[in-house]
């Protein structure tokens, strides 16, 4: 955590938004799921 060099915090940021990506993904994947299971009945 003590490195601040640009490279180091470029990759932090992209960490932090692959996860965020990822559960967002999560959370579509749900939605779409919960709407798809709605339409059939």
């Amino acid at each position: 955590m003590g490195d601040k060099s640009p490279k180091s915090t470029s990759k932090q940021a992209s960490q932090k938004q692959a996860k965020a990506s990822g559960a967002m993904k999560k959370k579509q994947q749900a939605i779409a799921l919960k709407q798809s299971a709605g339409k059939k009945k």
